[in-house]
């Protein structure tokens, strides 16, 4: 699991992250997403991001989580973050 928080102060530039960032994965606070990827993953969406942002104004940071780690996960108001189905019926 990826964990991505951000704090942009320009409306336009947090509003296109955020809203790009809805692609790949749950938004668990304004400026917070969950996303279930792997390294590989990650690091191609950081890629992506980097030409989103301003980095002399913009601050986002990207911490990976290991699957051992995430069933330690302790939430409170909301439900633990759970993997998405490897595979869905049609």
């Amino acid at each position: 699991m990826v964990i991505i928080v951000y704090d942009i102060p320009d409306n336009k530039r947090r509003n296109n992250l955020s809203n790009f960032l809805e692609g790949y994965g749950n938004r668990v606070q304004f400026s917070v997403f969950e996303c279930f990827l792997t390294l590989s993953e990650m690091k191609d969406l950081f890629e992506k991001v980097k030409k989103k942002v301003k980095t002399s104004e913009d601050n986002v940071r990207f911490y990976w989580i290991s699957s051992n780690a995430t069933s330690q996960i302790l939430t409170l108001g909301s439900q633990p973050p759970e993997a998405p189905p490897k595979s869905y019926i049609i």
